[in-house]
């Protein structure tokens, strides 16, 4: 059953107004075909003559024909046998991609194996190695990439394919599309499945609207009469069975946020359809006087801890701030420290953020410590032992309810010198990811409140941020 009953005209007028924004011109086209046809012929020519055996193909939504106007991306594998080793992907398999795409910006990027990312003129351009392997013998991720072309192509026609591009502008537009690490989101094939799935985009949105975990979606029904395998097989809370692997979950990437932010856009969308949903407005940044206001009123600690270079592909640098910001978090909530909210920025270049937003920086002087019933006898020994002529009590021990308690001081009553103390040789001991930790050793800095402001006005892409972190909602709702 639909969320809400929705007058059809503005909901379709808004459809309308988006899949024109959305649908490639045929002039524009042409030009992704013709240079994917090059590029193709160009990864041939550069193989060749570093002696290697490839075969070229097209894949991804440029094969499938479900790239978004103004945005293509043209992905271009590289098969190659299954004798060659893993290590070429990253050396001559590299080069190959590196002279194909020569005088273009290239960046290294890394999934499962190095890669590389081109921007040729103004496309985003992936030349990716993988064995060319039967299904069901992968030897890396990437083997699967052209079945999933050959599966997904036949089945789409033009009417498919605009649902297919409505559902994954709405979810970019969202912040929800990309399955890549610093997003943990929607890949386009996950889109493509959706859209096979429930037919229509509106149907895609009713279904996520009402969605509840688990959620098992098996479109090619590997596992009918076998539900009970399959969720032993799977604990992820959202699966999609991999039509061309039944062993896969498409939707293993798409973290908890990620998920619940579509459920609820979906719903809004049903509600108050708009196009600002497929293309929101952009964020026009604090000025300085303002973000300095809306700091006051909030009232509360912002700490911002900046950092880098971090010598790494963007890939692994998400992967590892976050597990940084992990670590980071628990010990400022280990020292007794309230965090409101947290947050991760970073330019994947020069500079990156972690910001942890306190309720206080700092804390009382002395903190209660309870200690063991006076049931248990050999540990309230220890206990009284161990407090009653510490130079770290001020108070106590007594009774309260049965149990020995001090009051002891603290040892950390500054977030800010928390975190210096912590962090200024890189912070491996509280488990700073390793080349987080690097960088940190190497450049560190912590700033509380408007100390951050000189970095704000320089840059544009952390004003951006910090004004969507400040504002706390999705730009569409």
């Amino acid at each position: 059953m639909p969320l809400v009953v929705i007058m059809a005209s503005n909901f379709d007028k808004v459809l309308v107004a988006a899949l024109k924004r959305t649908t490639p011109s045929e002039s524009e086209r042409k030009k992704v075909q013709s240079l994917a046809a090059t590029l193709v012929e160009n990864v041939k020519a550069s193989a060749k003559k570093e002696g290697v055996e490839v075969q070229v193909r097209v894949e991804g939504s440029t094969a499938k024909d479900t790239w978004l106007r103004g945005e293509p991306e043209i992905d271009i594998f590289m098969q190659v046998p299954t004798s060659t080793p893993r290590e070429a992907f990253g050396t001559t398999y590299l080069k190959v991609a590196r002279k194909a795409t020569k005088g273009s910006k290239q960046i290294e990027r890394f999934a499962e194996h190095p890669y590389l990312e081109a921007i040729v003129g103004t496309t985003r351009v992936n030349i990716v190695p993988c064995y060319r392997t039967k299904p069901g013998e992968w030897m890396s991720a990437t083997d699967r990439t052209p079945y999933h072309t050959d599966y997904v192509k036949p089945k789409l026609d033009e009417k498919l394919k605009a649902e297919v591009r409505l559902l994954k502008r709405f979810m970019k537009g969202t912040g929800v599309y990309g399955a890549e690490i610093k997003v943990g989101g929607f890949s386009g094939y996950l889109c493509e499945l959706l859209t096979l799935q429930y037919t229509t985009f509106t149907n895609a949105l009713e279904a996520a609207a009402a969605w509840r975990k688990p959620l098992i979606l098996d479109y090619e029904k590997h596992y009918r009469g076998r539900e009970i395998e399959l969720r032993k097989l799977f604990e992820e809370p959202f699966v999609v069975v991999d039509p061309v692997d039944k062993g896969r979950n498409v939707a293993s990437a798409v973290r908890q946020e990620r998920l619940m932010e579509f459920v609820v856009a979906s719903r809004q969308f049903l509600q108050h359809p708009h196009v600002k949903f497929f293309y929101p407005y952009p964020t026009q940044a604090f000025t300085e006087k303002q973000l300095i206001n809306k700091m006051k009123a909030r009232g509360t600690e912002l700490v911002f801890i900046k950092f880098g270079p971090v010598e790494t592909v963007p890939d692994i640098l998400w992967g590892q701030l976050y597990k940084t910001q992990r670590s980071v978090r628990n010990m400022i909530k280990q020292n007794d420290f309230s965090i409101i909210n947290d947050a991760v920025w970073s330019d994947e270049k020069r500079l990156s953020f972690l910001v942890f937003e306190l309720e206080n920086r700092f804390l009382p002087k002395s903190k209660k410590h309870m200690g063991p019933p006076v049931e248990k006898r050999l540990e309230c020994e220890n206990f009284l032992r161990k407090h009653l002529e510490s130079p770290a009590t001020v108070s106590g021990p007594h009774l309260e309810n049965g149990r020995w308690v001090v009051d002891i001081e603290r040892r950390n009553r500054d977030a800010v010198g928390l975190l210096r103390e912590n962090l200024k040789h890189g912070g491996r001991h509280v488990g700073v990811a390793e080349l987080i930790s690097k960088a940190m050793a190497k450049s560190l800095d912590i700033l509380i409140n408007e100390e951050m402001i000189e970095t704000y006005i320089s840059n544009n892409g952390f004003a951006t941020f910090l004004t969507e972190y400040m504002k706390g909602k999705p730009r569409w709702l």
